[in-house]
């Protein structure tokens, strides 16, 4: 898984030195050829090493010949970092056996960093084991998140990122969710959430937070689903503080107000 994880970000990165050229799913969800060919490279190497597998990828759906083994890749996850050469994105691919995640990789070709987990075995970044960070408390966590390419206007995520900044050490947008979850595996961040994320967006992401003692969730604090559209992940020891002003947001409870834009170019 590594060594094609790390081809398929070579091929990114000769994309990335020559700018490639940006295509259009949706109002503002990209693709460029540097999502297909890698996508294409991946399941060509999993079909040589393993052809009874089946592979749900973000590019080409899913082959599905209902074999006990699926991987989830993403060939490029931070599409819209890496067209507008901005140097955060990555490969992320997983496996899964009968239902269980049993491996996974994710590989940064801009600071060669692979972070790899396999289930029982613990989480490694470039072969070093890693493990999340221990700060206890939410008011002193760094924390991430994300928002979605598309009808970001129905996302009601403007208000936690409002309410977890006033409340937390700071929050981060670096727009790429399986980088965000490894950096939770390795104590960069002390917790992510998001709305609406794909199968292939968390699968291995997640795997990295559980085998480096970390917690995922849903935002309520029942079990993480890959289909079920929210992800939580922390180092653990904050995860409940988390769970609680996400209930408090949800309900409405005590949310600040958003300073008045009027009031400061006044003061100008």
């Amino acid at each position: 898984m590594s060594e094609i994880a790390r081809e398929a970000g070579a091929l990114l990165m000769r994309h990335f030195h020559e700018r490639v050229k940006i295509e259009y799913k949706g109002d503002a969800d990209l693709v460029t050829v540097a999502d297909r060919q890698a996508e294409a490279l991946i399941r060509e190497r999993i079909r040589a090493h393993w052809p009874s597998h089946d592979v749900l990828g973000e590019e080409q759906g899913l082959a599905d010949t209902g074999s006990e083994y699926r991987w989830y890749v993403d060939p490029l996850d931070g599409t819209t970092n890496f067209a507008h050469g901005f140097p955060v994105f990555c490969v992320s691919m997983a496996l899964e056996h009968q239902g269980r995640r049993v491996a996974g990789v994710v590989f940064d070709p801009t600071r060669d960093e692979l972070f790899a987990a396999e289930q029982g075995c613990g989480a490694t970044l470039n072969g070093k084991s890693i493990r999340v960070s221990k700060t206890d408390k939410l008011a002193e966590s760094l924390v991430a998140t994300g928002f979605p390419s598309r009808k970001r206007h129905k996302n009601p995520n403007i208000f936690f990122y409002h309410q977890i900044t006033l409340r937390s050490h700071g929050v981060r947008r670096a727009g790429s969710a399986a980088l965000d979850l490894c950096y939770v595996a390795c104590g960069r961040l002390d917790g992510f959430w998001e709305f609406n994320l794909n199968p292939w967006d968390t699968a291995a992401g997640v795997l990295m937070v559980d085998e480096a003692g970390g917690a995922v969730s849903d935002f309520h604090g029942g079990p993480f689903q890959l289909n079920s559209r929210e992800t939580l992940a922390s180092n653990r020891l904050v995860h409940k503080e988390l769970i609680h002003e996400f209930g408090k947001i949800f309900a409405g409870d005590g949310l600040e107000s958003l300073p008045d834009p009027r009031e400061y170019s006044g003061k100008l």
